[in-house]
């Protein structure tokens, strides 16, 4: 599967979680760090979101 395609089925995820087709509408989260250190700097992140007991996040 190509890149793009695997970020078009995680956003159709994030879609249908967002407009309460399956429940109450979920808002997703979203982090952004950014590391200073010996070796260099780095910068991470990620986004996902939490319903009840379910939680799914992805992050670079």
């Amino acid at each position: 599967m190509t890149v793009l395609r695997i970020a078009a089925i995680v956003a159709a995820g994030f879609a249908l979680a967002g407009c309460g087709a399956d429940g109450e509408p979920v808002q997703p989260t979203a982090s952004l760090g950014v590391g200073v250190g010996s070796s260099g700097t780095h910068v991470g992140g990620g986004v996902g979101f939490r319903s009840g007991g379910l939680g799914i996040y992805i992050g670079v």
